[in-house]
């Protein structure tokens, strides 16, 4: 991890995302804003309105399925890159065992965390789950390529599976949004890629102790 930054004042800053790290991720983000969008649009009369977004309804039917596969691809890729940072570990459990002091900020009580707490781990998994569940149901449902090949009782529980899996997902991002703008600094890691000392030792401090143990070996 590189330390050498300063902020405006002349504070060390630590890298917490690599720029190819924060790409990964904004393509991710925004990929995921468009389906959402185009979804809605596709799911109920109500909400047909935003097919607008993406250039009206044949545009909105042809264009999701690949924009799907683009974040398919892309969150594939960030996970590859942070799974080994989403084991859970014995600490973990502890640190959901004490969620009163987490939502009370009571960080001096829980667990050292490493690079992600036991929430952040744990939408890492349903991310997965749901993303899975959203391109197999998504192939089914590809009407232009795939979907004469199943039965229609497939397909109909391929749109159940489908509908289930975006609730959740966007329900997650909704949470995972809150919760940055709930820790400030969190958002301004993914944007500039770093962190303060006093960020990383209040909310991840054993992942700043590694950080600084590494930068003296």
């Amino acid at each position: 991890m590189n330390t050498s930054n300063r902020d405006k004042d002349g504070n060390p800053l630590i890298e917490r995302y690599t720029p190819n790290e924060r790409t990964n991720h904004w393509i991710t983000a925004i990929c995921f804003i468009l389906l959402a969008v185009s979804g809605l649009a596709l799911f109920h009369p109500a909400m047909a309105w935003m097919a607008v977004f993406l250039g009206g309804g044949q545009w909105t039917r042809i264009l999701h399925p690949f924009i799907g596969l683009v974040m398919f691809v892309s969150f594939a890729l960030l996970v590859v890159r942070f799974w080994h940072h989403n084991l859970m570990e014995k600490g973990d459990t502890q640190w959901l065992k004490q969620i009163d002091d987490v939502v009370n900020n009571r960080e001096d009580k829980l667990p050292k965390v490493g690079r992600y707490n036991a929430g952040q781990k744990l939408l890492f998994y349903v991310l997965i789950l749901c993303m899975l569940g959203l391109l197999l149901s998504g192939v089914v449902l590809w009407r232009a390529y795939f979907s004469i090949y199943f039965p229609i009782e497939i397909v109909r529980l391929a749109g159940l599976l489908h509908a289930f899996c975006a609730f959740v997902i966007i329900a997650s991002i909704i949470v995972h949004i809150y919760a940055g703008l709930w820790v400030k600094g969190s958002i301004g890691a993914m944007v500039r890629g770093t962190v303060s000392y006093g960020w990383a030792r209040k909310h991840h401090p054993r992942w700043f102790e590694e950080v600084v143990r590494k930068t003296r070996d």
